[in-house]
């Protein structure tokens, strides 16, 4: 993975791209309006957390989904990215035995890829039909009207909560440790998606997270092990190309060097070409 992440960051040195190289102050690089990238270090010398921070006023999000496109085999990110005509992909969630139906509740506008609620106090909402609300948020179970505020949003995902609505990490330390895709809000409205190969289990890299200058209000945990992925194209340069690997109990290696078919993925794409 150290051949690759190095590749990928040589990859983000063009010369349109000057001046936007992160320092050791400023991490984060701007790839496209309204996209920055930072990878950061989740301690002093240790692994790299990659962050893909994207703006909603410049970006519309879109659930992709195999079920609702008729596809029995589910494409990998890079293969979601291309087919949807999409600038950057994650995955939106586990799913069930079937490979296919996501675990909790998934709405791309009135197309309903799973209508069941479960227990998961997390939920990501994106293109309200009121533009008078935020474009994009993490709703929270626990303090906000789901139902309610969901029902005026064209995206709406349901997955499982890593911080509350106090900003406090609500997973309970555990043995099992995996590599990790999630989403995040931050305090100016920014969607975050998250990606970190390292393992580590869900309550530390919480903990991370926080400690990170990422100014996170909301996070929402969307996948682990080798199918967590996150990827990221601009015009012909691939910017972010992460896939997991370790998981406890499943795949307990560092060896993975593929992506994962995924039967759901939330992408985001330029509010000009959203509609593609």
């Amino acid at each position: 993975m150290t051949g690759l992440r190095t590749a990928l960051l040589a990859a983000l040195l063009p010369a349109a791209l000057a001046g936007d190289v992160p320092s050791a102050a400023d991490p984060w690089r701007t790839v496209a309006p309204g996209v920055d990238v930072g990878r950061l270090p989740a301690k002093p010398g240790g692994p790299l957390v990659t962050v893909v921070r994207v703006d909603p006023r410049h970006n519309a999000f879109r659930l992709l989904s195999a079920r609702l496109e008729g596809l029995s085999e589910p494409p990998t990110a890079p293969q979601w990215a291309e087919r949807a005509g999409v600038l950057g992909v994650i995955n939106a969630g586990m799913f069930q035995a079937d490979g296919l139906t996501p675990v909790a509740h998934a709405r791309s506008g009135q197309r309903v890829v799973n209508g069941r609620w479960n227990r998961d106090n997390a939920v990501f909402v994106a293109e309200p039909a009121d533009a008078r609300r935020p474009a994009a948020r993490i709703l929270d179970r626990t303090c906000e009207d789901v139902p309610r505020e969901s029902a005026s949003y064209n995206v709406v995902v349901q997955n499982i909560r890593m911080l509350d609505c106090e900003g406090r990490n609500v997973w309970a330390q555990q043995a099992r440790r995996w590599s990790t895709a999630c989403v995040g809000a931050d305090s100016d409205g920014r969607v975050l998606f998250i990606h970190v190969r390292a393992p580590f289990s869900t309550h530390d890299l919480i903990e991370v997270l926080r400690a990170l200058p990422l100014r996170l209000t909301r996070l929402m945990y969307v996948e682990g092990g080798p199918e967590a992925s996150l990827y990221l194209k601009v015009g012909d340069e691939t910017v972010v190309a992460e896939m997991g690997s370790f998981e406890t109990g499943f795949f307990e290696s560092d060896d993975n060097q593929r992506f994962w078919p995924l039967p759901n993925v939330l992408g985001f794409a330029p509010r000009a070409a959203a509609g593609r």
